[in-house]
């Protein structure tokens, strides 16, 4: 690689975090649709205007059990009432209620014709097929009336919504056992580095076992994306070209690497992103995770991670999950935070934004946050440990303890 070249990678300005995720936010685009089975709908994002096909509930029903009366006879006064039938839930009954009358109803049952209100069975009082009412309700109480969910031709979800359950159970409501979401993003996954190798091997005196790839494969599953595993590329200029060619033709939508991006000799992710498509920024104004690979190959965005575990997972947080989450239809991916204080004093020199791993505790002053020892970016057990990543701004030279700070929550 020529000098120029390097100097021109060296040169390439230092983004802030917000800086970063705007640039990535803005290269990436909702995806196509698909349709899915309504239990495999939960948690997209809805592709399809959902109209009602009836009222929910479809008649007026009893809300409560009890006896359905008139609620004039209540209002005039009067407190005892003949028992001249009963109906049950998904019954219907051809009883008329009548000055005096009451009909025995069960909770969701269709109110009988003639009655308005319904009485619970525990305020009133049973004998010689009567009734004493012990506390006499308002006139139209305990019953819900039909279409005061929906009515029949309303729209009732529309496109972009997001499917919590509550959603579900509407469309379960609706009959709608098939809809369109936004389809899932497919995001290759792919480690580098002659040091690393698979899980169900015996790493060498030299070697790592390849976390990386796994703990990003969960957050990617977390965020409601399809990891596809591609494997480790060692330490040789064709073989990371050949994984990330690889990547392209599986259909990735999103690529992630890990390692391979700061300006060691044998960094040859961001010269293989040159070579095979563009590389837009490569370092960030934050700690851990400075070096980041961000461009695209063979037209789809690739996510160059740092190749230290909590780099590589807090560097997928802050931006690939905002990118994920877009490409899925999502229109918010702001982050849980809370404010907690600070254990420990924190004092710093480096002008970059910290993300310390926390352990939270639940105070009656509000939450406290504790460092979970050390904090090297190649401590993963000190995000085993963590609740939180507390937020450090650039400028915080010094934090006395007991100073508030922005936590990120990892739960």
């Amino acid at each position: 690689m020529a000098c120029g070249e390097v100097m021109a990678r060296r040169e390439r300005p230092v983004l802030s975090v917000e800086e970063a995720q705007a640039h990535i936010l803005s290269t990436v685009h909702v995806l196509g649709l698909e349709k899915v089975q309504l239990l495999e709908a939960a948690e997209r994002v809805l592709a399809q205007e959902v109209p009602a096909d009836r009222d929910i509930p479809p008649v007026t029903n009893a809300a409560m059990d009890g006896f359905a009366l008139r609620g004039a006879d209540v209002a005039a006064g009067r407190r005892e009432f003949e028992v001249v039938g009963q109906v049950a839930a998904g019954h219907q009954t051809d009883v008329r209620v009548g000055p005096g009358e009451a009909v025995r109803i069960m909770t969701g049952a269709p109110v009988p014709e003639g009655a308005d209100t319904v009485v619970r069975f525990e305020q009133t009082q049973l004998s010689d097929g009567q009734i004493t009412l012990l506390k006499p309700p308002s006139p139209g109480a305990n019953v819900r009336q039909a279409g005061e969910d929906v009515r029949r031709g309303q729209s009732v979800l529309k496109p972009g919504k997001l499917l919590r359950p509550q959603e579900i159970g509407m469309l379960a409501a609706l009959g709608q056992l098939e809809v369109s979401v936004i389809r899932r993003p497919r995001v290759a996954i792919l480690g580098t580095g002659d040091e690393v190798v698979p899980p169900d091997r015996t790493p060498g005196p030299s070697q790592i076992r390849d976390a990386n790839s796994h703990t990003v494969a969960a957050q990617v599953q977390r965020y409601g994306a399809v990891p596809l595993m591609m494997g480790v590329a060692h330490d040789e200029e064709e073989l990371v070209r050949q994984g990330m060619r690889s990547a392209v033709e599986r259909g990735a939508d999103f690529i992630i690497t890990s390692g391979g991006v700061s300006v060691g000799d044998f960094d040859l992710v961001k010269q293989v992103m040159d070579a095979e498509g563009r590389m837009h920024f490569w370092s960030l104004n934050m700690k851990p995770g400075r070096p980041m690979a961000f461009g695209d190959v063979g037209g789809v965005p690739l996510l160059g991670l740092p190749g230290n575990p909590v780099a590589a997972m807090i560097s997928t947080r802050l931006y690939a999950r905002p990118a994920l989450l877009k490409m899925q239809g999502r229109r918010s991916w702001s982050e849980s935070t809370i404010i907690a204080r600070l254990v420990d004093p924190i004092t710093r020199k480096d002008g970059r934004r910290h993300y310390l791993r926390v352990r939270l505790r639940d105070t009656e002053d509000g939450f406290e946050a504790e460092q979970t020892g050390d904090q090297g970016s190649g401590i993963l057990n000190s995000l085993v440990q963590a609740d939180g990543l507390a937020v450090i701004p650039e400028d915080a030279r010094h934090l006395p303890a007991g100073s508030d700070v922005e936590v990120i929550l990892l739960e």
